[in-house]
């Protein structure tokens, strides 16, 4: 199986190194500075993307020429920006989500069913990063958001301050940084007198480039169009 890399930071290198483990050829990266050479690059067995938005106008144009597979693990977008995302399913095989870890997807799964189990209880979601990360709060975050607030019905305060008390079926989104933390998510439910609370940590980001590889060597032979995780991973082993 030979891919294309884009983005050859922290997450690129690490993708890098266990391709090589999996028996995957890295047959082409592509940083910031090379992006435009991506027109000139032929069709792979799947893209896997984790750069920043800035690419994406050479990604997509990538994507419509070849049909190449892609594996969007790229956090920042607008919304202008993640709807021509999915729109490049029109065109190849895509699997687009902030969080490749199989373990955060599952944590998808429980805090979506807790939160329609517990319809009266407050909901806090704390996401923990490094220092160095730059969106905030991260992809992950919204994720679990979107799991426990499907419907988008409940306000959301992004952090607070101030004297104002917690309104009602508002929820908790915070973000932490420091250190050399890989993530840390925290989905919490507050009852009167109990509380519930489910937490995904990530000791490396080993996890979600074994994930964006996996997801990529299922892409490979998908029809065209959007996949979700659920799918291409959890599709009866």
């Amino acid at each position: 199986m030979r891919i294309a890399l884009i983005g050859m930071g922290r997450m690129g290198r690490m993708i890098r190194d266990c391709a090589a483990d999996r028996g995957i050829e890295v047959a082409a990266e592509f940083n910031t500075a090379t992006i435009a050479q991506l027109a000139q690059c032929d069709r792979m067995d799947a893209v896997i993307d984790f750069s920043a938005p800035a690419s994406l106008p050479a990604l997509a144009a990538y994507v419509q020429r070849t049909g190449t597979p892609l594996v969007s693990g790229t956090t920042g977008y607008c919304d202008e920006e993640a709807a021509r995302v999915n729109a490049l399913g029109s065109y190849a095989p895509v699997a687009v989500s902030a969080n490749f870890s199989i373990g955060v997807a599952v944590l998808k799964h429980l805090a979506a069913e807790a939160a329609a189990l517990l319809p009266d209880f407050d909901i806090e979601i704390i996401e923990t990063h490094h220092r160095m990360k730059k969106d905030a709060p991260s992809g992950t975050a919204k994720l679990l958001l979107s799991a426990v607030n499907p419907d988008g019905t409940h306000p959301t305060v992004f952090g607070r301050e101030g004297f104002a008390p917690r309104t009602a079926g508002e929820i908790g989104v915070h973000a932490v940084r420091g250190g050399t933390v890989a993530g840390v998510h925290t989905v919490s439910f507050f009852g009167d007198e109990e509380e519930l609370s489910l937490t995904h940590r990530a000791e490396s980001r080993r996890i979600f480039a074994i994930g964006a590889l996996k997801t990529a060597e299922k892409l490979k032979d998908a029809p065209v169009g959007l996949h979700t995780l659920d799918e291409l991973l959890f599709a009866r082993r």
